[in-house]
């Protein structure tokens, strides 16, 4: 879930895995740094929202993989309304976004995320895990769903050749077995990242249990797209093969 209480309401550990990442989403307001407000003035957070929720708006008219998950989305019957199932937030700066499967919103973290191109990726990555949950009645708390769709969005949308390179994930010997790595560390961290009660060693287990069947899933995608090609206008003009118009 997670691109990786204090309340006076009791809240249930195993539903706020995660939040403590995203102050916001436990009703806490957003604290502004001394130095941010010397540099920039008592308007920053307002200024990196507004900046935030015009690269939304650009993506999903511009971005054919957030379209084709847009499209994806309302076939299946769960259309994403920007106002309501999209927020700009600020979060910890150990992530870039999440998705919240309470509320069934993605979160784009304003105070990270400051590119088109990275609020691209954090949409299109989230929107997987709001595909999971509206067509195969995900259930979050379940470990082996958990490590299921995190491989699907990391196959789907993060790993490449080149991203794993970067990473340390490949080596020039290993071409055939650097992007199912990438995608099972990438899985891993995701999963630790919103768990903290689970184990490195657990994690890894149900991602092993789990990554075939998962990682041979390419719906609604239909392929794994690579970094710098036309990967994603191949899909979104292929969506129709799989009924998404």
């Amino acid at each position: 879930m997670a691109d990786h209480s204090s309340g006076s309401t009791p809240v249930d550990k195993e539903d706020n895995w995660g939040y403590d990442l995203y102050p916001e989403r436990r009703g806490e307001a957003a604290h502004v740094k001394w130095w941010q407000v010397a540099l920039f003035g008592a308007g920053q957070i307002k200024t990196e929202k507004t900046s935030c929720e015009m690269n939304v708006y650009n993506c999903f008219q511009n971005s054919p993989l957030v379209k084709l998950m847009y499209s994806a989305l309302k076939a299946s019957g769960c259309e994403i309304d920007l106002r309501r199932h999209i927020a700009c937030e600020v979060c910890d700066v150990k992530v870039s976004g999440g998705y919240d499967p309470r509320l069934n919103q993605i979160v784009i973290c304003q105070n990270v995320a400051h590119s088109k191109g990275m609020v691209q990726g954090i949409l299109t990555h989230e929107m997987i895990h709001m595909f999971d949950a509206c067509r195969h009645e995900l259930n979050f708390k379940d470990l082996n769903h958990l490590a299921c769709t995190e491989i699907r969005a990391a196959n789907l949308t993060h790993c490449s050749f080149f991203s794993a390179m970067t990473q340390g994930d490949a080596s020039f010997f290993r071409i055939q077995k650097q992007h199912a790595e990438c995608v099972k560390n990438k899985a891993l961290g995701s999963v630790l990242a919103v768990r903290p009660d689970v184990t490195k060693e657990e994690a890894l287990a149900v991602i092993d249990k789990v990554f075939l069947k998962c990682y041979n899933d390419l719906e609604p995608i239909g392929r794994r797209v690579r970094r710098n090609s036309a990967d994603m206008i191949r899909a979104y003009k292929e969506r129709g093969n799989y009924g998404y118009e």
